[in-house]
């Protein structure tokens, strides 16, 4: 496995592969993330520590959606069981997969506590276990702060993670291997990460702005807030389609070949 430096211009080719992908399978790809929001959204809901699962539930989920992309791109139509293709690729890599969920909801669980210094919790409690966000709530110092400390932090974090459950999962990493090698392919391929992001925020804007024209132009300000939310999931859908490909061009050795519950990598290739 060696890491590939892409040229900054690669942000705007994953989009272009994310939304070209999606559209190949609209039904797969859009179920498949209401699917992954659900799920999500249930395991919250298991009592005292349902915030903590649904955490440790997200690298694994990701991953799943990943694999239906790539099933995507070679013109299948990906199925639900996909959604927990780390759990159905052998002991040890199941194992490596629960190892990165349950790092990935430590290191958030500790940057919500350290956003808890800043505003005595105030902000974590909301985000955790949800709750009304009232005019007031944003308008306090405290609690403003909390929010950027929170955003600054997670940064790092998602660098960490970016690419590590794909790396688990098809090239056998071992979880903490997999942070260490996802965060560098991140920093090595700043600038093109960089134009990913502010691409997906344009485009994300813009679907807005135009639902929002819509809604104006029908004189009809309800149809807007009635169709922000699904189209708002529709662009994360997109989106999340996408990812599987900033993964396949950062790192030399293809992954087109490989079956999404398993991977095959050569001893000497290992890392």
């Amino acid at each position: 496995m060696k890491l590939n430096i892409v040229p900054a211009r690669t942000g705007i080719t994953w989009v272009k592969l994310g939304f070209k992908t999606f559209f190949q399978q609209p039904l797969a790809m859009s179920g498949l993330f209401f699917m992954f929001m659900a799920m999500l959204s249930i395991a919250t809901m298991v009592p005292f520590v349902g915030s903590a699962l649904a955490l440790a539930l997200l690298p694994a989920a990701t991953l799943g959606l990943m694999a239906a992309t790539q099933e995507a791109t070679k013109g299948k139509f990906p199925m639900p069981s996909i959604l927990i293709s780390a759990f159905r690729a052998g002991r040890q890599s199941r194992q490596s997969m629960m190892v990165l969920g349950a790092l990935y909801a430590a290191g958030f669980l500790a940057l919500m506590g350290i956003s808890a210094l800043v505003d005595g919790g105030q902000f974590a409690r909301l985000y955790l276990l949800g709750g009304k966000i009232t005019e007031d709530m944003l308008l306090r110092g405290d609690f403003q702060a909390a929010m950027w400390v929170t955003l600054a932090l997670y940064l790092p974090l998602s660098l960490l993670f970016w690419h590590a459950p794909a790396l688990v999962h098809w090239h056998g990493i071992s979880p903490l291997k997999s942070l260490f090698f996802s965060f560098m392919a991140c920093y090595k391929n700043w600038a093109a990460l960089t134009i990913y992001g502010l691409v997906w925020a344009g485009v994300f804007m813009l679907a807005m702005v135009v639902v929002t024209i819509i809604a104006v132009l029908f004189g009809n300000p309800t149809v807007a807030a009635l169709a922000m939310f699904p189209v708002a999931l529709v662009v994360m859908a997109m989106f999340f389609t996408s990812v599987y490909f900033t993964f396949r061009d950062s790192f030399s050795e293809t992954i087109a070949d490989l079956t999404p519950d398993g991977f095959t990598v050569n001893p000497g290739d290992r890392t």
